[in-house]
């Protein structure tokens, strides 16, 4: 269930149980958990109960965990497209990830963008310069959260841009239709759009995601 909702939406308690492959009436009871332990926040609108990971910071620590789980090769047809998915693009929270993600966070580096270092991230006078020219907005959240920083990703065991940066980043893809989200996942499909827009704009040469 936190790994479906790090796709960073909210979801009921009835789709979590869906993807947990639980009955609803056990899903309610482990989220009655996950909220008790303050890793969900939980949001009651009508008769539904929503539920999203309750801070970025949470949302850090399951991709790191992800990332240090022993890579399982999938056994079905069908897991198997989901990771293949889930590798090639998908959203960590409110960031991307896979090789869209790494692609762009390496082309922001490659240009002097944005630094990594065991430190953290940082984000350069040039790479500020290139995000106002690009008319991305870094939303005012420096005194609760780091403008730039790495997240390991999971399935490519390199790091992506995260932070408020990297929000801004994923919010703009969904935006302007670069990418739009597959339907019952936290997958993401490159569209035409969004090929040509990284090309042009960043130099990262992906091909568009197949809709099968």
């Amino acid at each position: 269930m936190l790994e479906a909702l790090m796709d960073g939406r909210a979801w009921t308690g009835r789709e979590l149980a869906h993807f947990a492959h639980v009955s609803p009436s056990t899903a309610s009871s482990h989220l009655q958990r996950l909220v008790n332990g303050a890793l969900l926040t939980v949001l009651a609108q009508g008769r539904n109960r929503y539920y999203r990971i309750a801070t970025p910071y949470i949302a850090h620590a399951l991709e790191s965990l992800m990332a240090l789980t022993p890579a399982r090769a999938p056994r079905h047809p069908s897991e198997r497209r989901i990771a293949s998915d889930l590798a090639a693009a998908r959203f960590c929270y409110d960031h991307l990830a896979g090789r869209l993600g790494v692609g762009l966070t390496d082309a922001l580096v490659a240009r002097g963008a944005i630094t990594f270092s065991d430190a953290g991230g940082a984000l350069t006078e040039s790479g500020a310069a290139l995000f106002r020219r690009l008319d991305i907005e870094l939303a005012e959240e420096r005194g609760r959260r780091v403008v730039c920083r790495p997240c390991l990703d999971w399935s490519e065991r390199r790091p992506h841009i995260a932070g408020v940066a990297g929000s801004a980043l994923g919010r703009v893809a969904l935006e302007r239709k670069w990418v739009e989200r597959k339907r019952n996942s936290r997958a993401l499909t490159l569209t035409p759009l969004g090929a040509n827009a990284l090309k042009e704009l960043f130099g990262i040469d992906l091909v568009p995601s197949s809709e099968d």
